[in-house]
């Protein structure tokens, strides 16, 4: 198990939040306090910003073989109550709780505790709850040899430089941000928690605690654009700037690689469902891409690059058959850290492959494209138009910050497209932008001026909020 493997450290420091720290050893000590504390309640509910006990928490479900579901503190009070229903006698973590894991205390009942080895690596390890975007939100399910396979197809355990340290700003009922902690302490890098996220915070945290590794979605990525003045982030230990959750426009990531110059940046792609990322497009296709003369490769600044060790890619056609390279379809992908299940239900097809829902292409070289989820596509006339191609053609004007681009119901069409955009222009000329680029069948039947778009914290665009607005203010 990765605790006990990162407890062989003793005295180094693994965890820092709130200026308080903990030693691997210190870790292990608590975790299976708290694990003694958790035996007879069937599952561990965290209902709490990120705090020095969650990794105490987290481990310490694992050690009493019970499963541990991070929630969103954030949602409305009925949206909470209704998923702590689907819980009933599960043992309920607040932040008023947190501080009693962190109490050295220990009795001899404690070392009655099963040892790592001994546990089942099919059992129930996370319950992530699917952001609810576009639906209800659904349990997905991820078991322990889930999070390992991902875990030892992607780190070397113990292979981080000891003044290594990793930036966690993103929440922890988010699966990036479960998935950080475990491949940084398996890695053998310090992990500094932010309990919530604020541009000037983050870069002041990175310097201070000498920051090597961060991972943040795109919400984030343009707040701490926007936040450094010129083009000099002045955070010379950050080797390694991880982004992903949601689309990240172009123009902030060209803009990151300008003011984190000696920064190695990765554009990550995955779900809840597949524990974490699928494929990662590295520092050097960034650079790559950056200065070069080939479109084609140019263009994969806006991929999400290749398959991780361990993992399969299939795009599929509108008849499941495999789509040939560069042809658009149904994005399915198969390999050991794949879930893919919700409760007793497995979304898997016979053959290992999970639908993501997500539409994508797959170029001669195997990087890999996403136009976005399956559902957003607009049928117009007959025609399916991806959003996330009109997008991009919209973020790249100069007045235009972020794009998002609708299907609303046409009684002539069958759906007209709507863009809603941060910024400033005037409409018709930010049509005609669009026109000039795409052809006329893609260019937005209306441009709607907005301060902001609605989203999720962890970046997600929310679509069916839009959609409600535009049906109301556009039908």
């Amino acid at each position: 198990m990765i605790l006990e493997m990162v407890a062989s450290g003793g005295d180094r420091l693994v965890v820092t939040a709130n200026g308080r720290s903990l030693t691997a050893s210190e870790l292990l000590a608590r975790a299976r306090t708290a694990a003694h504390r958790f035996r007879g309640v069937p599952a561990v509910l965290y209902l709490s910003p990120s705090h020095l006990a969650y990794p105490v928490a987290l481990f310490g479900a694992a050690l009493a073989g019970i499963p541990f579901i991070p929630l969103n503190y954030r949602l409305g009070g009925h949206q909470l109550d209704r998923l702590l229903a689907r819980h009933p006698g599960a043992l309920v973590l607040r932040p008023a709780d947190l501080d009693a894991l962190l109490s050295a205390e220990e009795d001899a009942a404690v070392t009655e505790l099963p040892e790592a080895q001994d546990q089942d690596h099919d059992a129930v390890a996370v319950v992530l709850y699917t952001s609810g975007t576009t639906a209800e939100p659904k349990a997905a399910l991820l078991r322990h040899r889930h999070l390992m396979a991902y875990v030892l197809n992607t780190q070397e355990f113990g292979s981080a430089d000891e003044d290594d340290a990793a930036l966690v700003a993103v929440p922890p009922y988010h699966v990036a941000g479960l998935m950080n902690l475990l491949t940084n302490l398996y890695s053998g890098r310090r992990l500094v928690y932010l309990s919530a996220f604020d541009a000037g915070e983050w870069l002041a945290t990175a310097r201070r605690e000498r920051v090597t590794h961060a991972l943040v979605v795109p919400t984030m990525l343009a707040r701490i654009v926007a936040e450094v003045p010129a083009d000099d982030a002045g955070t010379p230990t950050l080797r390694s700037l991880a982004y992903g959750g949601a689309r990240t426009p172009r123009p902030v990531v060209e803009r990151a690689l300008r003011i984190f110059p000696e920064t190695g940046f990765v554009n990550a792609y995955g779900l809840t469902e597949t524990a974490s990322s699928v494929a990662v497009l590295g520092p050097d296709d960034h650079r790559a891409a950056l200065a070069a003369a080939d479109p084609a490769v140019r263009d994969r600044l806006g991929s999400v690059g290749r398959p991780l060790p361990g993992v399969e890619i299939e795009i599929r056609d509108a008849d499941g058959r495999p789509a040939g390279a560069g042809d658009t379809g149904l994005v399915f992908v198969r390999g050991e850290q794949i879930s893919g299940e919700y409760g007793g239900r497995s979304a898997l097809d016979a053959a290992g492959w999970f639908p993501t829902r997500d539409r994508g292409r797959l170029d001669a070289d195997g990087y890999l494209f996403i136009e976005g989820r399956a559902d957003d596509t607009i049928i117009r006339g007959g025609e399916n138009i991806a959003p996330a191609e009109i997008e991009d053609v919209l973020v790249a004007h100069p007045g235009i910050v972020e794009a998002a681009v609708i299907g609303v119901p046409d009684p002539e069409w069958g759906q007209r497209i709507v863009a809603v955009v941060v910024g400033e222009g005037d409409p018709a000329e930010v049509r005609q932008w669009v026109r000039d680029r795409l052809r006329s069948s893609k260019t937005p039947d209306t441009i709607v001026f907005r301060a902001e778009l609605p989203k999720t914290e962890t970046g997600k665009l929310l679509r069916r909020t839009l959609l409600a607005e535009l049906e109301t203010t556009h039908a």
